[in-house]
């Protein structure tokens, strides 16, 4: 039950206020207000103050919080596509540490077009969101540009561009991983399904295996390089167009992720070839069904990179400077690669 407060002149109950919880608590009013914006499991103070506010009847005004810190307490996130199950994880940790904070999240999702990604962030500096977590930034790095001249406080995630904030897997090592495990199984005839041209992300995954490759004197050819996406559908389409020219690879990393992986090995089915046995295929991010394809991928710590790409926002909102943050993969071997071509000695040869 809320403790009966004193009657305002016009007999109505007054409204309590954070000087309320300041006096029934004994704390200071910052500490109130930095209590209510986090879970009132997040600290003894936090509890005692939820538990005060409750006791009260206290509810924060928003618009009068707004207008007294400047803030709106929302941040945005831009996404190329909530149905990509890496970017819908970076969403939920995001939430998660917002709401601990006190900060709701609001959420565009911009299919990687460059007009609907201006215009995404457009619409939420327009709801005042206090800062802004970026997953969907091009290559050209014309978009981030533009972000950084806007003045509010962002962090990239899952992409990076050079000298802004970044929160990302070490791509590139990823794609090492990648070459170097191939090498290893003894495979010399390397194709490459590629990611978008505009993803940094799939670019650095692609230059990284064609670095592990070029180490032991050997390249992907162009007529074993296709396009391949984000999706199941054009991974299995850019598999079929390399069948249609050439079926004398061993061996094929898919950039983009593990759902064109997917649509890889479908195709390679689909044609006679058993993958891991006739051709082995490696894909990127680790997804759940990744382990019931038996899917041989590099995993980066998606869950991590949503919480600090929060963590650093928030930090960056109250005037700190975002610290770059490039996250170890590890690479799952499983057996659409697991087994080896050659005997190991003719390795040691390519080298």
């Amino acid at each position: 039950m809320p403790i009966p407060l004193d009657n305002s002149p016009d007999g109505q109950a007054a409204r309590p206020t954070l000087r309320t919880l300041a006096e029934h608590t004994g704390l200071h009013i910052s500490t109130i207000s930095r209590a209510l914006r986090q879970a009132p499991d997040a600290s003894p103070t936090a509890a005692l103050v939820h538990s005060a506010a409750e006791q009260l009847g206290y509810r924060r005004d928003p618009v009068a919080a707004s207008l007294r810190t400047r803030r709106s307490g929302a941040i945005g996130m831009v996404a190329h596509s909530l149905t990509d199950i890496a970017q819908a994880l970076i969403y939920e940790q995001v939430d998660q540490v917002a709401v601990a904070h006190g900060y709701d999240v609001l959420v565009a999702a911009t299919g990687d077009d460059p007009r609907a990604q201006r215009r995404r962030v457009e619409l939420l500096l327009s709801r005042r969101v206090d800062g802004l977590v970026i997953a969907d930034a091009h290559r050209d790095g014309e978009y981030v540009e533009w972000i950084a001249a806007l003045g509010v406080p962002y962090v990239l995630v899952m992409r990076s561009s050079p000298g802004h904030p970044s929160i990302a897997c070490d791509d590139y090592a990823g794609g090492r991983l990648v070459g170097e495990h191939l090498i290893e199984q003894g495979h010399r005839d390397f194709a490459l399904i590629a990611g978008p041209d505009y993803s940094a992300v799939s670019w650095d995954r692609a230059e990284g295996y064609r670095a592990a490759l070029a180490e032991h004197g050997i390249s992907v050819a162009e007529h074993l390089v296709e396009a391949g996406g984000l999706h199941t559908t054009t991974g299995r389409a850019g598999m079929e167009r390399l069948l249609d020219r050439r079926r004398d690879f061993t061996a094929v990393f898919c950039a983009g992720n593990d759902f064109a992986a997917f649509g890889a090995i479908s195709a390679l089915k689909a044609a006679g070839i058993e993958p891991g046995t006739d051709v082995a295929v490696v894909g990127f991010n680790d997804v759940a069904a990744a382990e019931a394809m038996e899917l041989t991928t590099v995993a980066s710590p998606v869950a991590e990179l949503g919480q600090l790409a929060a963590t650093q926002l928030l930090a960056a909102i109250d005037g700190a400077t975002p610290t770059p943050v490039r996250a170890e993969p590890s690479l799952i071997v499983r057996a659409s690669s697991a087994t080896p071509l050659y005997e190991m000695p003719r390795v040691g040869a390519l080298r």
